[in-house]
């Protein structure tokens, strides 16, 4: 029998460790701990991201600010208020929202965010600190660290002995998924649009991460009978059986068939999408006990 793993109850599992360790921090420390949101332009999406993103904060008895900038804002007036974010000491977090608007060049604005704040895990000392295997001083990327809680929760620990494939290797989630199944112990190949005959080497996978973004890309033929399989990809195609100009949610898997194989999967949506706001909050609650001296939480 196929476990398919609920990503929103586990993400509510986050959210209470989080809850709690901020009433402790609070109430131990007298620190409360602080998430900047800066949103610049009108895109609906971001908006709605953000949004839940600050409820969110404010749920888990964060100090949650927003701040909403206008399309025109200038690559120096941003650079302004992140710099001011920096020199905050009530703020452990910021979280500069992307996209940005197409006259802005992130790149310099992710990067000039201070590393301890930097609870996107985007930074490249955050980046470098995974990379080298030092989990406990850096921060790690909202969506591959709450992939990584669905592999520990079905695998434990240590990864020693099992095979992982990660199809992907963006610097978002496929090159910090490697980096933290590595650390794990497991056997990992990064494979991608160039790799040779992709469904055998998926076919070898004890852990199979799909997030390349095609589609159910990977069919029941690429999984190996009993393997644990998460899903990353978030794509919109037409729905006909709904009714005419429709869409619905698939993900890089064709979850049907492959749930026939694997022993443990996650749908989509209701899987990996609920973790990376649960872990956005998991870091900013980390960065708040590492600013206060305290050991923080382990998620």
């Amino acid at each position: 029998m196929t476990t398919v793993i609920d990503g929103k109850k586990v993400a509510a599992s986050v959210i209470e460790t989080v809850k709690a360790a901020t009433q402790a921090l609070a109430t131990d420390a007298g620190v409360r701990a602080g998430l900047a949101v800066v949103i610049v332009g009108d895109d609906p999406a971001s908006h709605a991201y953000v949004s839940s993103k600050s409820k969110m904060a404010k749920e888990c008895g964060f100090l949650s600010i927003q701040h909403t900038l206008p399309e025109a804002t200038t690559q120096e007036e941003l650079a302004a208020l992140v710099a001011d974010l920096n020199a905050d000491p009530s703020i452990h977090g910021i979280l500069v929202q992307l996209p940005l608007p197409k006259h802005l060049n992130s790149e310099p604005i992710i990067q000039s965010i201070l590393p301890e704040k930097d609870v996107d895990g985007l930074h490249v000392v955050n980046a470098g600190k995974l990379a080298t295997g030092d989990l406990e001083g850096g921060l790690v990327s909202c969506t591959p660290a709450g992939a990584m809680v669905f592999v520990r929760q079905t695998h434990g620990e240590d990864l020693s002995g099992l095979n992982a494939v990660v199809i992907g290797r963006s610097n978002l989630f496929g090159k910090p998924m490697s980096a933290l199944l590595l650390a794990a112990n497991a056997t990992v190949t990064t494979a991608h649009s160039r790799t040779k005959d992709l469904a055998a080497v998926c076919r070898n996978a004890d852990i199979l991460v799909a997030a390349v973004g095609r589609p159910e890309m990977v069919k029941a033929g690429w999984v190996k009978p009993g393997a644990t399989v998460i899903d990353v990809g978030i794509n919109r195609v037409p729905a006909p059986e709904k009714g005419e100009g429709k869409t619905k949610l698939v993900g890089d898997v064709a979850f049907a068939e492959a749930a026939e194989v694997a022993s443990v999967i996650t749908p989509v949506p209701g899987g990996v999408g609920p973790m990376t706001i649960a872990m956005l909050m998991a870091n900013t609650v980390i960065a708040a006990h590492r600013k206060a001296g305290r050991k923080p939480p382990r998620f």
